[in-house]
């Protein structure tokens, strides 16, 4: 990607929280971004509904919109329209979004439209907005191969491949690395409690595994549900953690011995890279072909829920084989390096830019 020069920063404008305590992974990814643009180059209107992540808070060249209960639609959209930025980047599905389009459509609004797609394209979660972020995008990204494939597939759209970093700040291995004859070994799940993560899978695991820790961190609908659940396994090895901001998170990763995580929808998930920055080999799903983990290498990637029991008892019983992955997972997570995947996405918004003026 070419990164073009011109006479004034290029103007973006994104429906994203710049809040330090907001964990949502499509907001986290956007504030590793913003935070790493040139404020002599790049001019950045976010939300924020709390106190700002510092790095944003002083960073030059950025408008941060309060983002309050009631009225938001109206009042942010003045922010797309005078003046109308340069790009608008990321959009959602909310009622700001489909404004903008419907307004953008009509109206000679001189904005380009950079769609980045983060769940597998199918014909649930290409329908409605999504798909008219997709069909009525400048230019489409999406953040794995497999993501690419099936936007491409769906839409006849060709996207850019751009992946999602890890934060080092919270996201690093044990010093001195991993103890291999550890008394206690700790399995973690991190995510949010929703069907399709079936963390039920997880608490079934800890019933056949008593003297194994298992540590769950995250909130959602079918919390309850697996807090029941481990209840009637008996399972006392089981740890409900709640919602843990990024530093939270870190420490109970390095705290562990393997990540598991059998969630059978997503895009890319930040999590697994996460996992691996922090040493610890995955066992995950392949249905979603996830590049954060190297197959046999740096953790395990099954086919089928048949593979999973066998492939997390491999690491359980082995402390040998965990000490290995883990080492090879660090490894590889350096290849998703924020300040070159920043890089990536400004060279893609300044040409992006110099189109629309040419």
């Amino acid at each position: 990607m070419k990164t073009h020069h011109r006479g004034r920063p290029v103007t973006i404008f994104t429906p994203s929280s710049a809040a330090e305590n907001n964990t949502n992974a499509q907001n986290l990814t956007v504030k590793e971004i913003v935070a790493r643009l040139s404020p002599e180059l790049f001019r950045v209107t976010m939300l924020c509904e709390h106190t700002p992540d510092p790095r944003i808070a002083t960073r030059g060249n950025t408008n941060l919109v309060p983002y309050t209960k009631h009225g938001n639609t109206i009042r942010l959209l003045k922010h797309c329209l005078f003046p109308s930025p340069d790009i608008y980047f990321f959009p959602r599905s909310g009622p700001l979004d489909r404004a903008f389009f419907d307004l953008r459509k009509y109206l000679p609004i001189n904005t380009a439209l950079i769609t980045y797609i983060v769940m597998l394209m199918n014909e649930v979660t290409g329908a409605g907005l999504v798909s008219r972020s997709v069909l009525e995008a400048d230019v489409v990204c999406a953040n794995s191969k497999y993501v690419s494939d099936t936007v491409r597939e769906r839409f006849g759209v060709e996207p850019i491949t751009v992946y999602d970093g890890v934060d080092h700040r919270f996201f690093f291995p044990r010093r001195g690395g991993r103890t291999a004859l550890s008394s206690i070994v700790t399995v973690l799940y991190a995510g949010s409690f929703q069907p399709r993560k079936r963390v039920e899978l997880v608490i079934e695991q800890a019933a056949r595994w008593p003297t194994v820790q298992f540590r769950l961190a995250g909130r959602g609908a079918t919390e309850d549900g697996c807090k029941a659940l481990a209840e009637r396994l008996g399972c006392q090895n089981v740890f409900f953690l709640g919602h843990l901001d990024a530093a939270r998170l870190g420490e109970e990763m390095r705290g562990a011995d393997v990540f598991l995580f059998p969630s059978i929808l997503e895009g890319h998930p930040q999590v697994l890279v996460q996992a691996a920055a922090s040493g610890l080999p995955v066992v995950a799903m392949n249905l979603y072909r996830p590049e954060y983990v190297i197959n046999g290498l740096s953790g395990f990637l099954v086919e089928s829920d048949t593979e999973l029991g066998p492939r997390l008892a491999s690491l359980l019983g082995n402390p040998t084989l965990r000490q290995s992955m883990a080492t090879a997972a660090v490894q590889h997570s350096q290849a998703f390096d924020w300040d070159h995947i920043a890089r990536h996405w400004a060279g893609i918004f300044q040409e992006v830019a110099a189109r629309r003026e040419a």
